[in-house]
């Protein structure tokens, strides 16, 4: 039906509740507000695409979600100090009737709200996360780009938030329409340690809950589609430190020492042959040695060199047997220079898991909505080794991470960028699908 419609600037086709309902896993007299389903296909030049109906979410809902996305993007903050953020979230949940939003981990907040309808009380947690990135915009046609020099939100923060509160809000609204509680969950940190995931996960806040909803803006895939896979979607990220320690002399008498900058250079060398030739392919084990520092003259054999870098994979079994590993290059490699060696390794966060009973419910949804040529479930080929800390909570409760996609003309670069970018215009039709996904969840 929707191939069809290509030719046509915009249609608009009307669905009747029972067919709502059937597609969110609804019973007939789950949402007595909702009564008609408009699909809008609309197109620009080459550029398609098709749009959640806006039925959950009024103008005045709408608007808070785009000036919300502005005022964040406008005002970023970094890890761990997203105070006027979290001020700003708290002020927009009370102008809409949601009030008793509590805090963690300092900067974070949370909102519950409890549906008065009569059924099975299931509890269903939703993240945004809130945090921006040290990087500099360089995106001066953006009317809300960033004020803040060196910081903005180069990953899509300000819009996952923005697409929680949108959520919130429409879900207080309807609140006697289902049974079950939402927890909105505005989390911070996810860029930095100390992580916010960790907190949540540490703090009990999932406890009780019977699934979690994250999602993410993800560049290479066409706006206006959604994607979602079962199993593991982001990698382990564990943060290594080593010192090699040798022993100083002069460089005329390197015979006389033992040269710290040999032990760092056999390392590197040897630390990449654990990824090539022991872990398997499908893992896509990554060892990134990210910083390293050694030596203080050019005529003395260097007594100890230093380095740092991450340990990603997407395995738990793995994720223990190749931080040992690195550990055990490193001591080999040390007393085969006659040196020494201390590594540490602090543990970050755990893979993201998909639940393949909730990658199917969000298939279905986005399939039954707005079509089958809007969903992916195929690997992106230039991803695959990212990490966040929505690992913490598929690591405790059945959880769903999926994509929207973002790449248009005007929005090409990546995230992390100083140009990354995406439009407004999916603000609203990817928080109707989340609204709608909850829904079916609570109900299923």
């Amino acid at each position: 039906m929707w191939r069809a419609l290509d030719a046509i600037p915009e249609t608009r086709v009307f669905v009747s509740n029972s067919q709502l309902f059937r597609a969110l896993g609804l019973s007939g007299d789950v949402i007595p507000r909702v009564t008609l389903l408009s699909f809008s296909r609309t197109t620009s030049g080459d550029n398609k695409m098709n749009t959640i109906p806006n039925t959950l979410l009024s103008s005045d809902e709408q608007a808070a979600v785009i000036e919300m996305r502005h005022g964040l993007h406008r005002e970023p903050e970094l890890s761990n100090n997203e105070w006027k953020t979290q001020k700003r979230i708290r002020e927009a949940l009370e102008k809409f009737g949601l009030r008793g939003a509590k805090t963690f981990h300092n900067t974070g907040l949370y909102i519950d709200i409890e549906g008065s309808s009569s059924g099975v009380k299931r509890s269903v947690a939703v993240r945004g996360d809130i945090d921006a990135l040290p990087i500099h915009e360089a995106r001066d046609d953006l009317p809300y780009r960033s004020q803040v020099p060196g910081v903005m939100h180069a990953c899509g923060h300000d819009m996952h938030a923005s697409i929680a509160l949108g959520t919130a809000l429409a879900l207080h609204k309807i609140r006697a329409s289902f049974a079950g509680r939402i927890r909105i969950i505005f989390q911070p940190a996810e860029e930095a340690e100390p992580l916010g995931g960790r907190s949540v996960a540490d703090g009990g806040l999932l406890d009780g809950f019977d699934a979690a909803v994250g999602f993410h803006v993800k560049t290479d895939l066409p706006a206006g589609m959604y994607g979602a896979r079962p199993g593991a979607v982001t990698k382990s990220a564990d943060q290594f430190s080593l010192k090699l320690i040798g022993t100083m002399a002069h460089g005329a008498r390197p015979h006389a020492g033992v040269d710290a900058i040999s032990m760092a250079g056999a390392f590197i060398n040897e630390v990449q042959k654990v990824v090539s030739r022991e872990m398997p392919f499908d893992d896509g084990a990554i060892v990134t040695i990210g910083t390293i520092a050694g030596g203080e003259a050019t005529n003395i054999i260097c007594p100890s060199a230093s380095m740092s870098g991450t340990i990603r994979t997407s395995g738990a079994e793995r994720r223990t047997l190749l931080v040992q590993r690195v550990r055990e290059i490193a001591e080999g490699v040390a007393a085969m220079h006659r040196g020494k060696a201390e590594f540490s390794c602090r543990l970050g966060e755990p893979p993201v898991i998909n639940d393949p009973a909730m990658v199917d419910r969000f298939r279905r949804l986005v399939v039954e909505t707005i079509g089958e040529d809007r969903f992916s479930d195929k690997q992106s080929p230039t991803g695959g080794g990212g990490s966040d800390d929505f690992g913490f909570y598929s690591s405790r409760v059945p959880s769903i991470y999926f994509w929207f996609g973002s790449e248009q003309p005007g929005n090409q670069s990546g995230v992390h960028t100083p140009t990354f970018g995406a439009s407004d215009d999916l603000l609203v039709p990817t928080t109707e699908l989340t609204i709608k996904y909850c829904l079916a969840m609570l109900n299923s």
